[in-house]
């Protein structure tokens, strides 16, 4: 397991009975975690200071109960970026700070590669592997469906003093901008996608990764360039193996482009215990 430990303004303090302790900045939020089955007793006394505490509800969805008022957003920050931070009515903060370790992955690879650079960030959120990526000399094309979070990761790359950086900022159905960007002979040398467990689509239409998952992606590798760098989809599905994302990519991209491809778990550090707490999944294809 790759763990996330370059953090400073976030940190995992502690974690049992399906919950975490999280520090973020210098707030204190408990949110659920489905992986965190354990029940052991809690390690930090802190779990008496947070700040806000997400409950979830039987009917769906959730909220937040607040201890002491929260600001609506406030920032933190990683490795030169600065991310802005809201608790949502859905658990999420607008970061996920597990992927961290991928952000410095995509960083090293487009900083060695000597040349320029296009990345195609589809499902990019809220713009961290966008803002990695553009931190280290690549241009990007972000996709989200989400007007909201599109600009939301603007607002992240403004904050970060890379609002200048060449950024395509697309709200957009990811599967079909893909599908007008082979038309239109548009070609990347890196993609990242960061796809949903589950969604629906404008029109009513059902999103589910392990049914969807193969068809993006052999769409996808159609707009790789002739020397593309690499492919990285990420996965947070507990019945979608590593491996099975891997397998795709080995199979499809393998024979066409070479290169070797691997995965493994993302995680981060639990400070209260010395433990690493899983929070997803990433398959890579590159070039070797």
């Amino acid at each position: 397991m790759r763990c996330a430990d370059t953090w400073q303004d976030y940190e995992l303090i502690d974690a049992t009975g399906h919950n975490r302790l999280e520090r973020w900045g210098k707030t204190l939020l408990i949110r659920p975690d489905p992986q965190i089955i354990w029940k052991n007793e809690p390690v930090s006394p802190l779990w008496n200071r947070a700040d806000a505490v997400y409950h979830r509800s039987a009917k769906g969805g959730g909220s937040w109960e607040q201890h002491r008022k929260l600001p609506q957003r406030w920032q933190i920050g990683w490795q030169g970026l600065t991310l802005i931070v809201s608790p949502t009515g859905f658990k999420h903060t607008g970061v996920f700070p597990e992927q961290a370790v991928n952000w410095a992955w995509y960083q090293k690879k487009i900083a060695a590669a000597g040349r320029p650079i296009k990345v195609l960030n589809l499902f990019g959120y809220t713009g961290g592997a966008t803002l990695a990526c553009l931190a280290a000399g690549a241009s990007l094309t972000h996709v989200d469906a989400s007007k909201g979070m599109v600009a939301w990761a603007r607002e992240n790359a403004a904050a970060s003093g890379l609002a200048d950086k060449p950024c395509r900022w697309i709200v957009d159905d990811c599967a079909k901008f893909v599908a007008r960007e082979i038309r239109r002979g548009s070609r990347y040398d890196g993609v990242i996608m960061d796809p949903p467990s589950y969604g629906r689509g404008p029109g009513g239409e059902i999103w589910k990764l392990e049914d969807n998952v193969y068809d993006l992606i052999t769409l996808t590798q159609q707009v790789l360039s002739d020397d593309p760098l690499f492919f990285a989809i990420n996965s947070y599905t507990e019945g979608l193996s590593p491996a099975v994302m891997e397998y795709i990519l080995k199979t499809n991209l393998c024979p066409v482009k070479g290169g070797k491809t691997w995965c493994d778990e993302i995680g981060l550090p639990v400070s209260a215990t010395g433990g690493v707490v899983p929070c997803g999944a990433t398959a890579v294809w590159e070039k070797e």
